[in-house]
């Protein structure tokens, strides 16, 4: 199983790991494993590896190592990448030109120090809500290969559950972030509408779209975000709170939003609650 972002951009950082290598082994496990999964459709061998290796020369130059240094991630098959040409999980786009460049939130990411590893499955044209893909196939769930992933970002969020990827990138217009996540048992973040630019993201409906990360914890969730945010990467150091405003108010709703909760979950509601600082809610 994959390590996870924060451990991984550590390790590199410290000097304890080549980012060669590690690309390598991911790409490895994706091959051995994906198999029974059907999460990737697309490896990125050769993209990969030249990124990888360049990172090393850089780092082995003394370069200054970025927040998620060598980590690997997948994307759902509707963001661009540079040469490839972008299906939204559908043959009917398979004629398609190649994109001329990756997707920016891609490219932040890569400032940051990541590399893309392969392209993920989804339902087509990211229409539905169990990754039952005609062209690709299901999408299996990792806790049990006779149950759904979730969709439309089924491939991204099994692929974190399986420990084949850190983290992936998805999106979100009814739920195609919030229900595979849930499914899968990981961090799924479905941000503000605007919040993540959609240069470069093939559209569902273009005044309902949102992208967002999944990770298999939060600490990872946050690294993430805070590079996909930001059009300069923070330093490996920086953590959230340093960049905050201190404007941040979190709201819960009540009345019809209340009704019907599940105990587990009304309890886990209330702890983050009475963790917000006076004033925050």
């Amino acid at each position: 199983m994959t390590a996870g972002v924060q451990t991984l951009a550590e390790r590199v950082r410290a000097g304890k790991a080549r980012v060669s290598d590690i690309i390598r082994t991911t790409m490895e496990d994706i091959t051995r494993r994906d198999n029974g999964l059907n999460a990737v459709t697309n490896v990125l061998a050769t993209r990969a590896m030249n990124a990888a290796a360049a990172q090393d020369a850089y780092l082995d130059a003394g370069g200054t190592p970025g927040p998620l240094a060598g980590v690997p991630f997948g994307v759902k098959d509707l963001f661009d990448l540079e040469g490839m040409t972008t299906t939204a999980g559908s043959m009917a786009l398979a004629d398609t030109p190649p994109a001329t460049q990756d997707a920016l939130v891609i490219t932040r990411l890569i400032r940051a120090g990541a590399i893309p590893v392969a392209t993920l499955n989804m339902d087509e044209f990211a229409y539905g809500f169990v990754t039952e893909n005609a062209h690709y196939g299901r999408t299996a769930n990792p806790h049990d290969p006779a149950r759904l992933a979730g969709g439309s970002s089924g491939g991204s969020a099994a692929s974190v559950a399986a420990g084949l990827l850190p983290f992936s990138l998805g999106s979100d217009t009814n739920g195609s972030i919030r229900v595979p996540a849930s499914l899968c048992g990981v961090w799924g973040l479905r941000p503000t509408y605007g919040r993540l630019p959609l240069d470069g993201v093939y559209p569902f409906a273009a005044s309902l779209d949102t992208i967002g990360p999944f990770t298999r914890n939060a600490t990872d969730l946050r690294l993430v975000f805070s590079a996909l945010t930001s059009e300069t990467p923070p330093s490996a150091t920086e953590t959230v709170a340093d960049s905050q405003t201190g404007t941040l108010r979190v709201a819960r709703l009540g009345g019809w939003f209340a009704k019907n909760l599940a105990p587990e979950l009304e309890h886990g509601i209330a702890r983050i609650m009475n963790h917000l600082a006076p004033g925050m809610w």
